[in-house]
C-alpha cells in the first residue's frame, strides 16, 4: 500500500459548502478528521460570497493540509438558476485548490453513490449511513452538506486506491 493520504472532499455552493477531511492509513482503514460547512448571508451579493467561500476553503486547506481534493461535479439541475450558483461555488473551490496546489478529483452524484454505498442510487440517508459505518463515527455527520462532502472524500479515496496500490 502506498503512503497514507489525507483528501478534503467539497460539496460546492454558494449559500452552502460542505466539507470533510479524512486520511487513509496504511492498512486501508479511513480516519474521520474534520467536517463542516461553509455558509454565507443571503444578502450578499454573488462576488463576496464567493470570496468568503474561497477564503474560508484556502484557510481549512491551510490548517488540515490535504494531499488532494476532491470535488462533486455539477449535475444536470432543473433550475438553471440553482446550477449556475452551483457552478461558480465549484468555481471558488478549484481556484482554491489550483492555488494550493492540490491535485483535483472531480465526481458525479451517481460515481460517488457507487463508491460509498454500492448503488449509484442509493438515497440520501443509505449514503450518509455508510459514511458513518466507514469512517467509524457514532452518528451521521451533520449537516447534509458536510455529510455529502465526506462522501465525496470517501469517492475519491475508493476510487484512486488501485492506481495508487500499483505505483
Amino acid at each position: 500500500m502506498a503512503e497514507p493520504r489525507t483528501v478534503i472532499g467539497i460539496d460546492p455552493g454558494t449559500a452552502i459548502t460542505g466539507y470533510g477531511v479524512i486520511r487513509e492509513k496504511v492498512s486501508g482503514d479511513l480516519v474521520w478528521v474534520s467536517h463542516g460547512v461553509i455558509t454565507t448571508p443571503s444578502d450578499w451579493d454573488e462576488p463576496r460570497r464567493l470570496l468568503h467561500v474561497y477564503r474560508e476553503l484556502r484557510e481549512i486547506i491551510e490548517q488540515t493540509r490535504p494531499d488532494c481534493c476532491a470535488v462533486e461535479q455539477l449535475f444536470f439541475q432543473k433550475n438553471v438558476k440553482t446550477a449556475l450558483k452551483v457552478g461558480q461555488g465549484r468555481g471558488a473551490v478549484l481556484i482554491a485548490a489550483a492555488e494550493t496546489n492540490l491535485p483535483v478529483g472531480e465526481y458525479t452524484p451517481l460515481a460517488i453513490k457507487q463508491a460509498v454505498v454500492g448503488y449509484g442510487k442509493a438515497d440520501k440517508n443509505q449514503v450518509q449511513q455508510m459514511v458513518k459505518l466507514l469512517l467509524g463515527l457514532d452518528e451521521i455527520p451533520r449537516p447534509d452538506d458536510a455529510a455529502d462532502a465526506l462522501a465525496v472524500a470517501i469517492c475519491h479515496l475508493h476510487s484512486t486506491r488501485s492506481v495508487r496500490n500499483q505505483a
